[in-house]
């Protein structure tokens, strides 16, 4: 085990399991990851191997004598006849039968109904009546000669939920986690390598959370396929529901005004709407209005009644276009039904997930440390729903008065979500408060920015805030503005947005021309994590054009990938010179502890590779060891200091030949990292 794991072992012994023993036991079993993983709480929930081994086989033997199969039915009603009685997992959905004034329960997979239920079990578990939920239910059979008789009855029925939660116990032991900690714990829990996410793309995961964790939050992610967006609300937690975007009716969601019966709102605590985007999908106009007061006021009718709900809304669906086609011909909007393409509706978001800075989900990129047994994180997010945090940040900072009640509703609400999730004990550094302020204002204004392109009477909103201590304005950015700009606005916002390009920070290669001459600068550029469009090319080109030397000092030139990292620099410099120069580039890094041998085999590869291209490649290893510093120096007058060294990008994968990450550098996410250049005497 990490240490990681063996403090998340000991901090919540019994609460946690290892997120790759769910795979193990699943086989055919088409049961949520909480049904699973409410299993493996009961017999796995330990670090001890032996144990586990035993728990699998446990809980293997369970799923295989107890969980229905759709095939297997039969079997199954048989077994329950012969033996009188017997234990069943199946999902269970109760109906009331207003001619014999009984609860009756239709079993999923068993295909049995009229299954008469006890009016107790309703009142303890109301979910019942609106939609399937996984349960452990004992059925018995008793045969009577009455037509009219139902053989099946249901002696006991438990759903698949934690039944305590201790609520002081779990913020005493986040105390002992640091942020970094923490944040890894949380991305195990929901079954993610943290190792593969930078911080962006953590935050961006577990924004996902939010809807469980606070009151009427309203969330789009629209992004390419493959990239997991419907996960959480399908298996993470008992306390959702994930339905089809073009199935939903009103009487399902709000309310059944021929029998009063309340809707899906009424029960659970998010309801999430899966393949959300289609133009050509048809959607119910008035499921629209109904949608527009209740995600604005928390309320819907039942004829001339007002009913309140606290369901959180999520809306997931793919994207055809790139980013870039999307802001230069419409709007990040643009793949929405022509219904929800409404901005009167899209105004009700709090936030917008960026699905395109979500990377495709890869074998690679799920978890095999120890998480939370989903239930138990689904119980404590469902705990902080009682809470309020929005206003956590309002002793260091100040939002901008400019910011309308709206925006100010949806700042806040994706605010207090992310406090609760990262900071339940309520103790965060300044920093990361800014940080978390910074990010919720960022989701906000994506929707806004969009709003502008799609509607010209929408006025430009300024998203700053004021640090009081220093009584210092910062502004708030999306990343995709600060990659693309923005195109196609109004004629004032474009004056706004075109001032703003150029003022952002970016990389001097990115934008400047190839015969920059004299036009080089001196300057420090920082980059975002999740940004694309950057290459050594691009980034270093520029300033390592016409250098007959080239030295490269970076300790970090071990592993493949970071030597794989050299051998693209040099590939840049080979494609920038003319074919008529000689270039002498050297390395000095340091050599590997266990593998110096293989790295001097690589390097005399590289050596011999790049001769036939006019470079002359040598290097050296520090034998002290000491060298930290990272940069880049040539011959006429440029140093390049590398805050990260040539390490500047995420992971991809590199064993794939079709795939453009792997093939050009300009489609690959960065990491956060910065670059100076500075101009030498000469």
């Amino acid at each position: 085990m990490t240490p990681l794991d063996q403090k998340i072992n000991d901090c919540y012994p019994g609460l946690v399991v290892r997120k790759d023993l769910v795979k193990i036991v699943k086989g055919n079993a088409i049961v949520p990851a909480y049904v699973l993983e409410y299993l493996l709480g009961q017999y796995c929930a330990t670090s001890d191997d032996a144990s586990i081994e035993t728990g699998i086989d446990t809980v293997k033997e369970i799923l295989g004598r107890h969980y229905v199969h759709r095939n297997e039915a039969g079997l199954v009603r048989s077994n329950i006849r012969e033996k009188g009685r017997y234990k069943v997992i199946d999902k269970i959905s109760v109906d009331l039968n207003d001619k014999s004034d009984a609860y009756e329960a239709e079993f999923s997979n068993l295909g049995i109904k009229k299954v008469l239920v006890d009016s107790s079990t309703i009142k303890a578990h109301p979910k019942l009546l609106v939609s399937g939920v996984w349960c452990i239910a004992d059925l018995e059979y008793m045969f009577t000669e009455d037509k009219n008789s139902i053989p099946w009855v249901l002696s006991s029925l438990k759903p698949i939920q934690l039944s305590h939660f201790d609520s002081e116990g779990f913020l005493e032991a986040r105390k002992r986690f640091s942020t970094d900690e923490w944040m890894d714990l949380l991305m195990q829990s929901i079954g993610l390598n943290p190792e593969k996410f930078g911080r962006r793309s953590k935050l961006t995961q577990l924004v996902r959370l939010i809807p469980f964790c606070e009151r009427n939050y309203n969330l789009i992610e629209l992004g390419p396929k493959g990239t997991g967006k419907s996960h959480v609300y399908s298996e993470f937690s008992p306390h959702g529901i994930l339905i089809s975007g073009g199935e939903i009716t009103v009487p399902k969601l709000f309310v059944n005004n021929t029998n009063g019966r309340i809707g899906l709102v009424g029960y659970w605590d998010c309801v999430a709407f899966d393949e959300f985007a289609g133009k050509q999908k048809r959607v119910d106009k008035a499921l629209v209005d109904i949608l527009k007061n209740y995600m604005a006021n928390k309320t819907f009718s039942r004829g001339v009644e007002t009913l309140g709900a606290e369901a959180s809304m999520a809306f997931v669906g793919n994207t055809r276009h790139t980013v870039p086609y999307m802001l230069k011909h419409s709007d990040l909007f643009c793949d929405l039904p022509e219904k929800y393409y409404d901005s009167a509706f899209l105004d009700r978001m709090h936030f917008y997930i960026p699905g395109w800075e979500v990377d495709i989900i890869r074998g690679e990129m799920f978890s095999e440390g120890y998480g939370f047994v989903v239930d138990y994180l689904a119980e404590v997010l469902r705990s902080l729903r009682n809470h309020d945090y929005s206003d956590r940040y309002k002793e260091l900072f100040t939002i901008s008065s400019d910011i309308s009640t709206r925006d100010r509703d949806g700042i806040h609400k994706t605010f207090s979500g992310l406090m609760k999730i990262l900071f339940p004990h309520g103790e965060a550094l300044d920093e990361e408060v800014e940080e978390v302020l910074r990010f919720s204002m960022e989701g906000r204004k994506r929707v806004k920015d969009q709003l502008m392109r799609m509607d010209g009477t929408y006025a430009h909103v300024r998203f700053v805030y004021v640090n009081n201590e220093n009584g210092q304005e910062k502004a708030v950015k999306t990343l995709e503005e600060e990659q693309y700009g923005y195109e196609g606005l109004s004629q004032e916002n474009a004056e706004i947005s075109i001032e703003s390009n150029q003022k952002k920070e970016t990389g001097p290669g990115l934008s400047l021309p190839d015969d920059i001459g004299e036009k080089l600068k001196e300057g420090h550029f920082s980059f975002h994590e999740n940004q694309k469009g950057v290459s050594y090319e691009s980034l270093f080109g520029p300033y390592l054009k016409g250098a007959s030397k080239i030295s490269i000092t970076d300790p970090y030139i071990r592993i493949f990938y970071q030597i794989r990292n050299l051998m693209e620099l040099l590939e840049a410099v080979a494609k920038i010179k003319s074919i008529e120069e000689e270039k002498h580039i050297h390395l000095l890094t340091i050599e590997d502890e266990f593998k110096g041998d293989m790295q001097r085999e690589i390097f005399e590869k590289i050596r011999e590779s790049v001769q036939g291209a006019g470079i002359h490649f040598s290097w050296e290893f520090d034998t002290t060891a000491t060298i930290h510093d990272r940069h880049i120096v040539t011959d006429h007058g440029w140093k390049i200091s590398l805050g990260r060294g040539l390490d500047i990008f995420q992971v991809y994968e590199m064993n794939d030949a079709f795939s453009l990450a792997n093939r050009l550098q300009q489609f690959r996410a960065c990491k956060s990292f910065d670059v100076t250049f500075i101009r030498l005497e000469q």
